[in-house]
């Protein structure tokens, strides 16, 4: 079962595109995250690992959060994070 549901996804989406500034980064982020080979296999989406994207829930909210646990201002602030972060 993927671990956040289409209108969590939905919400993130209405919040980065709120930031112009941001806009770069998250789709830098978008396909950094993705599984490889996307491309190849159904949806044909740059979507990430479903187990990394568990891992990544598990530790910014503890324990194993419920589908749809994903909050668009957490994803601000690491889109912001990322952003300002040296290289």
């Amino acid at each position: 079962m993927w671990p956040v549901k289409g209108s969590s996804w939905a919400a993130v989406m209405a919040a980065v595109l709120r930031h112009p500034s941001l806009w770069a980064t998250a789709f830098t982020q978008i396909f950094r995250c993705a599984r490889r080979g996307w491309w190849r296999r159904p949806p044909f989406l740059p979507r990430p690992d479903q187990d990394y994207l568990r891992f990544r829930l598990q530790t910014a909210y503890g324990g194993d959060p419920p589908p749809g646990a994903l909050r668009p201002d957490d994803v601000v602030t690491y889109l912001r994070w990322c952003r300002e972060y040296p290289r």
